[in-house]
């Protein structure tokens, strides 16, 4: 049996995020054959494109880290009707310079979690359109705008509501299927 290894990124820097507790439930949830490994954001500067020839540490470990993935999960809150700054400047630096972009045909999957009602959706339509300029292969169904409550995760990412539970492994298993349907066509290098 394959295991893939998907790369995922929380949008959010704060260790109380609830996207970091819905990476949790997520990683949780997943089939067997996906392993996951958090790609950090935290430590990167601003992007610039000066440094384009000299890449600074923070900036090299996060190409080598997407380019050891064999697909990358966003989880991701939503700032201001967006994306986080944070993130946004993640992919900035994945994606140059020009001509090696971290993200050319990698498997992606967006979802985000808020304590409002329409958890994250106008921030996860704002990544879907970085990620196409970005050429990811994203996986556009189902799409997955999670109302976060205490009564509905624990922190330790467990899932306490049998709906969200069983809707949450649904969209893990479809990720898991959109990676390998993916790779099949355009296998990683």
């Amino acid at each position: 049996m394959t295991t893939y290894q998907v790369g995922y990124f929380v949008g959010s820097l704060s260790t109380a995020s609830i996207n970091r507790t819905l990476a949790k439930a997520l990683i949780r949830l997943a089939p067997d054959d996906l392993a996951f490994t958090e790609i950090a954001i935290g430590d990167l500067p601003l992007y610039n494109r000066d440094l384009d020839d000299a890449y600074p540490p923070a900036a090299l470990a996060l190409k080598d880290a997407i380019a050891a993935s064999d697909a990358v999960l966003f989880v991701t809150p939503e700032y201001n009707r967006s994306i986080p700054g944070a993130l946004k400047n993640a992919i900035d630096w994945a994606s140059r310079p020009w001509g090696q972009n971290s993200f050319d045909h990698i498997p992606a999957g967006v979802i985000g979690a808020s304590i409002g009602a329409i958890g994250t959706a106008v921030a996860q339509q704002s990544l879907r359109a970085v990620l196409s300029f970005c050429n990811a292969r994203q996986m556009t169904s189902p799409e997955a705008y999670i109302h976060f409550s205490p009564e509905t995760f624990a922190e330790d990412g467990e899932v306490l509501v049998d709906s969200t539970r069983e809707f949450l492994t649904n969209y893990m298993s479809e990720f898991r299927d959109h990676i390998e349907r993916v790779l099949t066509v355009l296998p990683r290098t």
